[in-house]
């Protein structure tokens, strides 16, 4: 097993690669004119698979691809056909839940890539497509990653069975999980249409509450619940202020990655979909100030929902 010195260093260059990844398709997105290549979830993903390049994500390389971009024409489909609301939104998560069950998926940020038409009224069939490119250049990346090989002594498959990261992008133990989890979504669906601050339901926050609900025995939830919505609210903001700054421009998606990165290691997180979240507003057209805002409401309302949740249940989390 290799120092910590060198296992810091392993993680520091795997975040490197994550992070040119992220630069390269925002170029890509700038230069072409289509935004949606810079599809948030993107960063989540690279995080992933770069820094644990044997993790569930990383070893599901077809599904990594196929998921997220199903579901992407799972929402194009339903934003076409329907308005944004309760009943349209519960509709593509129970199409992406279905979609993830039968391909056997573990990818959840194909929740995000599901919910995003219906969040930013998109209806382009352009969006798929550039999920697909996007997807078949990271996992290209990936490959090149691992044929590298640094860090890999620190991830071989059978080194860490109970690996909580693993634990936690396995499929859901719990179906009350999920019924919690449909719940939250239909009540923030609701909030957001009648305050009119429809990111209050931000679409990396579905992803969140799939993970948070679909495993709520793994006790790390309860001891990071403090610091969810303070990493969460920064992100966005941190977001917020590299558009205003700079306005839509890579070195912005560089800084927001790379501040986002730094915020997770500082918290102890491992939450990627935080990365999306600062993505965000390089797609919203018109970024407000008030997204920190409903970012904010969104995922205090998840950590007293779970932390009900868990109360409620005296902590057996059965």
């Amino acid at each position: 097993m290799p120092d910590a010195t060198t296992a810091q260093r392993d993680r520091v260059l795997a975040e490197i690669f994550a992070l040119a990844f992220v630069a390269v398709v925002a170029s890509a997105a700038y230069k072409t004119g289509i935004i949606l290549f810079l599809f948030p979830e993107l960063a989540a993903l690279s995080h992933d698979v770069m820094i644990r390049p044997r993790g569930r994500w990383a070893r599901q390389p077809v599904r990594l691809i196929l998921t997220p971009v199903l579901t992407a024409v799972a929402g194009i489909l339903t934003s076409r056909h329907f308005s944004y609301g309760v009943g349209s939104i519960l509709l593509v998560v129970a199409v992406s839940m279905a979609i993830i069950a039968l391909l056997r998926s573990d990818i959840g940020p194909a929740f995000s890539a599901g919910v995003l038409p219906l969040a930013l009224n998109e209806k382009s069939w352009v969006y798929p497509i550039a999920i697909f490119i996007g997807l078949v250049a990271l996992v290209m990346l990936l490959r090149f990653r691992i044929a590298l090989g640094f860090g890999m002594e620190n991830h071989a498959p059978s080194a860490d069975p109970t690996s909580i990261d693993d634990a936690l992008e396995e499929a859901p133990h719990s179906r009350l999980g999920m019924l919690h989890m449909a719940a939250f979504v239909a009540f923030l669906a609701s909030m957001s249409r009648y305050t009119g601050l429809r990111l209050i339901l931000f679409p990396p926050l579905v992803v969140m509450s799939y993970e948070v609900f679909g495993h709520p025995e793994i006790p790390e939830w309860l001891r990071k619940l403090p610091h969810f919505p303070v990493v969460c609210v920064i992100s966005a903001a941190v977001g917020i202020a590299t558009v205003k700054l700079w306005g839509p421009t890579v070195l912005g998606v560089i800084v927001t990655v790379g501040l986002s990165m730094v915020m997770l290691r500082i918290a102890r997180m491992h939450m990627p979909p935080v990365l999306a979240i600062g993505l965000l507003p390089y797609i919203v057209k018109g970024p407000r100030l008030w997204y920190p805002v409903a970012v904010g409401i969104g995922t205090c309302t998840l950590m007293v929902w779970f932390a009900m949740r868990a109360r409620m249940s005296r902590l057996s989390f059965s």
